[in-house]
Order: structure tokens, then C-alpha cells, then sequence
């Protein structure tokens, strides 16, 4: 199976909605792995792998988020990450 790691930073409101709740649910429930916490920012930056559907079904939700968020903005590096040797999706306080 050919997976795909990607770093997502959201911009918007999206603290203080449940963003990192909701995503975890959603990475867990599409099997992924890594992680994802608040930013002093304000946004929500998130890590995480998978096969390249779910990290694409990942994404596509990123850009809606939870009811109560709004987002105004999402940046996706996928550039040559390397190294998440995570066994679960956690919130990073």
C-alpha cells in the first residue's frame, strides 16, 4: 500500500469549535495516524499518514471543519515528510 504523509495548517475560526475533536474523530474513523493541536495564531496545524484516499478525504474535510468553524484559508505541505512513527491520531494540547 503506497502512503502519504501531509502537514495541513487552517486558518479561520477554528478554535474554540471542536476542530481538533472532529478531526481526530474523522482520522480515526479513515485510519490515519499522527496528530493535531492549536496554534498560538490562532489556526490549527495537523500531521498525519495514511493511504492516499484517506488522506485525501482528510483534506477535502479540513476545508469545511466542524458546523460551528469557519474557514477562511488551508495550506498543505506535502513535501518529502519523513518519519511519523505514530500507532494512533492524538490531540496535542
Amino acid at each position: 500500500m503506497v502512503n502519504k504523509t501531509v502537514k495541513v495548517r487552517v486558518y479561520g475560526r477554528v478554535q474554540g469549535v471542536f476542530f481538533r475533536y472532529h478531526t481526530k474523530l474523522m482520522a480515526d474513523g479513515l485510519g490515519l495516524t499522527g496528530w493535531v493541536r492549536n496554534c498560538p495564531d490562532g489556526s490549527v496545524e495537523t500531521l498525519f499518514s495514511g493511504s492516499i484516499d484517506s488522506v485525501d478525504q482528510l483534506i477535502d474535510w479540513l476545508h469545511l471543519g466542524p458546523d460551528a468553524a469557519v474557514v477562511s484559508k488551508v495550506d498543505i505541505d506535502a513535501s518529502d515528510i519523513q518519519g511519523l512513527a505514530q500507532k494512533a491520531f492524538t490531540i496535542r494540547y
